[in-house]
């Protein structure tokens, strides 16, 4: 059971003064890690590292990072990345933590103030760079430049890509436990069923066609309406986009505005 928080000093488990290995404690930060206190400690050779009681205790940490340490897992030297700086990441301390690499998680401090525990190769790597503002801020950028016109994004369909999901390698065609392929297409919140055939490269063909009824056809309108609006603005208040699909006998029928 993790220790319960005292104050600065004073109480039997105050650690303030006691060695491990090379570090002396020195303070109470008055911070926590998973309950357990971090503690300030200056080591034999003039450097400074923050560890957690249970780090000391269990002799995760002897040292403030000067003295080369091995991966038990492949052998090799774990680099101490204390006070780095990493996109928007500070890493403040390593963790008990290991991926199944082996790699060490650093407990990281972020420029918004959050934290985060990432694996020291992927911070070395540049593969994280942020406690997840940045991916959140991303794509609320990324949402700022779309936007959305009768039930559907032109810019998303200019550029969909294929599916990593889909185990027959094209998107909107899935194969089937008896080996045909099933082909669906998607469009303003519907999803059409485009049929079921036995050869890949004819399902890849109908979804291929549909794509141009649908996807190409409705940004190749919206953006002839775009055009139109900007030659005469009133005209676009009075005639609102629209791209109406309707489905029947195997075939796609639209009614748009420029059509």
């Amino acid at each position: 059971m993790a220790e319960k928080m005292k104050g600065q000093s004073g109480g039997k488990k105050d650690l303030t003064g006691k060695r491990f290995g090379k570090l002396t404690v020195i303070e109470n930060t008055g911070m926590t890690e998973q309950k357990y206190r971090i503690w300030r400690c200056r080591c034999d050779c003039g450097g400074e590292i923050m560890a957690s009681t249970k780090q000391l205790k269990s002799g995760v940490i002897r040292d403030c990072g000067c003295v080369p340490k091995t991966n038990a897992r492949n052998g090799r030297v774990a680099e101490d990345l204390t006070g780095q700086r990493f996109g928007r990441l500070t890493a403040l301390r390593p963790t008990e933590r290991r991926d199944r690499k082996g790699s060490v998680y650093w407990m990281c401090r972020c420029d918004c103030g959050g934290q985060a525990e990432v694996p020291g190769d992927r911070l070395v790597q540049g593969n994280v760079l942020s406690c997840g503002c940045l991916k959140s801020e991303n794509q609320k950028e990324i949402a700022g430049r779309l936007h959305r016109i009768d039930g559907t994004c032109p810019e998303i369909l200019e550029k969909r890509k294929y599916r990593r999901d889909n185990k027959s390698g094209f998107r909107g065609v899935f194969r089937m436990k008896n080996g045909h392929y099933r082909v669906y297409i998607g469009f303003k919140g519907k999803r059409y069923n485009l049929g079921t055939y036995s050869d890949y490269e004819e399902a890849v063909d109908i979804r291929l066609q549909a794509e141009k009824e649908l996807h190409e056809r409705f940004v190749t309108s919206y953006y002839k309406w775009k055009e139109l609006e900007k030659k005469d603005p009133p005209w676009g208040e009075k005639h609102p986009f629209v791209f109406d699909v309707r489905w029947e006998n195997g075939c796609f029928y639209v009614n748009s505005t420029v059509d």
